[in-house]
């Protein structure tokens, strides 16, 4: 789709979502933007274009500021595929909030096949990056793994992690679905995963860090995580040095991604 279009699409979603320019410019600086307000104004304005990173976080922002519950519909009618959701569907990620949740999730699941790493061999590759992070943070497990229709399959990992998981049991599934980084120093004391079976029963997970990883189009398909039985102390600079790992693990799992955020 042109950039036009997809400008166009942005603005009118923060606007039904009711936010105000400086008041998206926040909501999107707060999830990592790296544009002045000024530029984001000149975007939605017509006068700049943007890279398409920033745009998804754009219409992220627009999505949180409606909870993060976004029901067909609520931009107006819902689509049905046909040109209007094939432009939609050429704004990526970006466009999920535009899309009924059984279509972006099909976009997300294209973009995983894609990558053709689904229940295949593990790679040393990818090994090395999972030692390294049971390493650097002292975890039983790190693995890599990718989140498919129904179910977690792990590509790498060190230590005792079940392969083909179901996915509603899976803690990276939470991650992809949280869009960012998500850190349970101690999971028994987290209220949304305190009945988790895997933190309530064995292997009695305690700590949890993971990071999301990108497909084509940066919809979200997978994790790079670290896990423990015993809960610990996260510091900004153990982030960082996860979201690190995760950035390299990134070029392995999908290159592409780098040179498609900067375009």
């Amino acid at each position: 789709m042109n950039e036009r279009s997809q400008r166009e699409l942005i603005a009118d979603a923060l606007q039904r979502a009711g936010l105000t320019t400086a008041a998206a410019w926040i909501q999107y600086f707060a999830l990592g933007g790296a544009l002045s307000e000024a530029e984001v104004d000149a975007y939605l304005q017509g006068r700049t274009g943007l890279p398409p990173l920033e745009c998804e976080l754009l219409a992220e922002a627009a999505r949180e500021a409606l909870g993060g519950d976004v029901p067909p519909g609520t931009f107006g009618p819902v689509l049905q595929d046909g040109p209007a959701t094939e432009a939609i569907r050429q704004l990526g990620a970006a466009g999920t909030m535009l899309l009924e949740p059984e279509v972006a999730e099909s976009e997300r699941l294209r973009s995983l096949g894609e990558l053709h790493l689904l229940d295949t061999e593990p790679e040393q590759r990818f090994d090395r990056i999972t030692r390294r992070a049971a390493e650097r943070f002292g975890c039983e497990v790190a693995t890599l793994a990718l989140i498919a229709h129904d179910r977690q399959f792990i590509k790498s990992a060190v230590g005792e992690a079940n392969q083909d998981l179901e996915r509603a049991q899976a803690f990276c599934d939470a991650t992809i679905r949280s869009s960012g980084s998500l850190v349970l120093p101690d999971a028994l004391q987290d209220e949304r995963f305190q009945a988790h079976p895997f933190v309530a029963g064995q292997p009695h997970i305690r700590f949890y860090a993971g990071c999301p990883l990108r497909g084509p189009g940066g919809w979200l398909v997978g994790t790079l995580c670290v896990m423990s039985t015993n809960p610990r102390h996260f510091t900004r600079q153990d982030l960082d040095d996860l979201e690190a790992l995760a950035q390299e693990m990134q070029h392995e799992v999908y290159p592409g991604w780098r040179a498609w955020s900067l375009i």
